[in-house]
This record gives C-alpha cells, structure tokens and sequence, in this order.
C-alpha cells in the first residue's frame, strides 16, 4: 500500500500539519522536530503528491471562506475583510456556509476543495478550531489560513492569526471591577467555541488577580445569541442577589441580557452593568450603547487573507499574527448602586 502522509505522522509522533510544514519547508519548525519527521520520510520511504500539489496551485485565484456563526454582523465583517484583501492581489472570493456538526462535514469540505480548485482558505471558529476538519484539509494538501483565538505562536500554530481573547477579557472585567462590581456574572456563548474558553479563563483571572470568588451559579452556558442573552439575564436578574454586572460573551448576548433587564424594570447602568464584546454594530445600536471589547473583525480578516496569499507566493516567512482586543467605554457601566 502506498505510504501517506498520515503514515509518517504517526511514525514521527507529530500532527499531519507539522509534516506538510516540513516538506513545505516553512520555517518556525524546532529543527529536533524536522529531524524526527526526515527520519520518518526515509524510513518509509514517504514520497509527497506533488502532481496533485502542483496542479492545485496552477492558475488559481480564487479564495474560500467557510464559516458556521450565527452572527450576521460577524459573518459580513469577515466577508468583506477577505473580498478587500483579494481585490487589492487579483483573487476572487467563494463564499461556503456549512454546519460545522454535520457527520459529513470533512467530505462537503474536501470534495469542495477539489472541485473548486481554490488557491487557499480561510477558516473561522469554530471550523478553524476542529482537527478533524484541520487533518481532512491536510491530508489533500489544502492551503488555508485559520482565525482562532489564542495567546501564545508555536510550531504547531501554522497559518493563523490569533485573537487574543482572554487578554480582552481580563481587561474589561478588570474595568468593572475598578468601578467596585464583585458580584460579577459571565454568560457564556457556545461552548465548542475556544474563544468562549479564552473568554472565560480571562473573567476568571481577572476575579482571582483580584481575590474575588467567582461563584459557579454567576456562571451561565448559552449560545452566542440575543435570545441567549435574555434566557441568561432573566435566570440572574430574578434572584435575590442579583449580580451588579454582567460580562456577556459578546455583544449580541449583552443586547439580549440589557433587553431582558429592561423587562424587569431595571435601569443600565444604574442598577446593573452590562459589558459584551466584539464591538459589533449591536454595541452601538442598544440604549445605553455597550461598553465591549474592540474586535475589528474586518481588519482581522484582512490580516488573515494578505498572510495567505503572501505564503502562497512565498513573499514572507511569517506564519502568525496576534491581534489583541482592548475594551471599549461607553455607557453601559458605572459604579454599582449602595443599597
């Protein structure tokens, strides 16, 4: 039987990645880790599809965005990020909406690779966090691009540009905290998205920095919607310790929990805080407007399509960027009200 890639993988004890990495010869590989994988491709006497590799990379300009998010604003940020960046080099842009959970996502992928014969991809949350989307792609030699969150660039990283989100969110709970908030609640979006990780571990290391128990029933799992943000709010807001703020996953969950506030007769930001993150148009377009988090998710794409593109032509041994997001003051927090 033919040796494959996934064959020398496993021989060397390293991702399917990191052996295209080598073969590609991209740089930021621990020279130890090269050497495993070599030992590898001699030993079984691996031989790299380069036909396919080069007909694939033959007089194609065309980019792919796939993405799964239910966040319109998110979905048209990102589109019109990558359509400026492949305007501005000569590509056009297909555009891929697919269910991230469907069994057959792997196939619908590959089999739209191959017949679309695309010059590279680029993935968002949470596609770009799944790896057996990340092996399927590696396996026909697909080109892509992933935008993740995370805080830290290894060899392992490839293509990608991180988002910071933990930073983002230590910032902004650090600010409700200097406003005096310790009763602080977090609800959560979706929770097979890493950025809700990211997003949580830095709720929670913003009240340890400070030495304030977070308290597990303050912590509520949703979805990164509106109507989650109202169900969240209205499970805290009925208690009679109420939370004095809440840090919401991102914008469109804050608009749901100032919605259903409103709905208990409470006043923003007298009576409770609310914080969200993104700073998408649902930031600007509620009363009070959100504090948040800037994520420019436009430029963000941009960054990830010019980097895809340069490492195509190999004008460039970069292989990540860290972008990371600051909060945003407007007028939806203030100091929590004496009782």
């Amino acid at each position: 039987m033919k040796v494959t890639i996934n064959d020398v993988a496993k021989y060397a004890g390293v991702s399917i990645k990191t052996v295209s990495r080598v073969t590609n010869n991209e740089p930021s590989v621990k020279q130890a880790t090269i050497d495993k994988v070599n030992e590898a491709i001699d030993a079984l006497n691996y031989q790299p599809n380069l036909a396919a590799r080069n007909l694939a990379a033959t007089k194609s300009y065309v980019i792919g965005f796939i993405y799964d998010n239910p966040n319109a604003y998110y979905v048209i940020d990102m589109q019109n990020g990558i359509l400026s960046s492949c305007k501005g080099l000569g590509y056009e842009l297909l555009i891929h909406p697919c269910n991230a959970k469907a069994d057959n996502i792997c196939e619908e992928l590959t089999k739209m690779v191959k017949h679309s014969r695309l010059a590279g991809l680029v993935l968002t949350p949470p596609l770009s966090e799944d790896p057996k989307i990340l092996q399927a792609l590696d396996k026909i030699d697909a080109n892509y691009v992933r935008i993740i969150a995370g805080t830290e660039i290894d060899e392992e990283t490839g293509l990608a540009v991180l988002v910071n989100d933990k930073h983002g969110a230590v910032s902004i709970t650090q600010h409700l905290i200097e406003l005096g908030h310790k009763n602080i609640a977090f609800l959560s979006g979706d929770q097979h998205h890493e950025s809700t990780k990211e997003r949580l571990a830095g709720f929670t290391q913003a009240m340890d920095n400070n030495h304030i128990s977070v308290r597990k029933d303050n912590i509520i799992e949703g979805e990164y919607s509106f109507e989650s943000g109202v169900n969240g709010a209205k499970e805290l807001l009925r208690r009679d310790d109420r939370p004095t703020a809440i840090v919401a996953c991102n914008d469109e969950i804050a608009a749901g929990a100032l919605f259903a506030a409103r709905l208990e007769g409470l006043d923003i930001p007298s009576d409770i805080s609310i914080v969200g993150f993104e700073d998408s148009p649902f930031s600007r377009q509620t009363w009070p407007k959100l504090t948040t988090v800037h994520q420019p998710n436009q430029k963000i794409a941009q960054m990830a399509t010019e980097l895809l593109i340069a490492k195509r032509r190999a004008q460039t041994s970069e292989h990540a960027k860290i972008f990371i997001p600051e909060p945003v003051i407007r007028d939806s927090s203030s100091h929590p009200t004496l009782k």
